[in-house]
């Protein structure tokens, strides 16, 4: 009785595997986005809290960073520009959204 309930479950268990591998194949994977294309919603995604915390104590220096940040993307230095963007949106009280996680 033992064995019957163990190979029952190893075929229910190989079942679910082959069908969440199949189902994980016919799944659409966006293509990652460029460090340019961060940039660019980053960047987007400032504004739009600028204008929705217009409020809020950091706006100046939100807009420094968004500054800082906008520049470093255009010198090809997209690593320190995303983190420029990022913290002026943490500053604002804001989430960056990031559609590639």
């Amino acid at each position: 009785m033992q064995r019957f309930w163990i190979s029952l479950m190893g075929a229910l268990l190989s079942i679910s595997l082959i069908t969440a591998a199949a189902g994980a194949s016919t799944a659409k994977v966006a293509p990652p986005l460029t460090r340019t294309e961060r940039c660019t919603n980053l960047s987007r995604q400032v504004d739009e809290a600028l204008e929705t915390h217009a409020a809020a104590t950091q706006v100046t220096a939100a807009k420094a960073l968004q500054r800082k940040g906008n520049r470093f993307c255009a010198n090809k230095k997209q690593a320190q520009g995303i983190r420029m963007l990022a913290n002026a949106l943490k500053l604002l009280g804001v989430t960056p959204i990031d559609p590639a996680q």
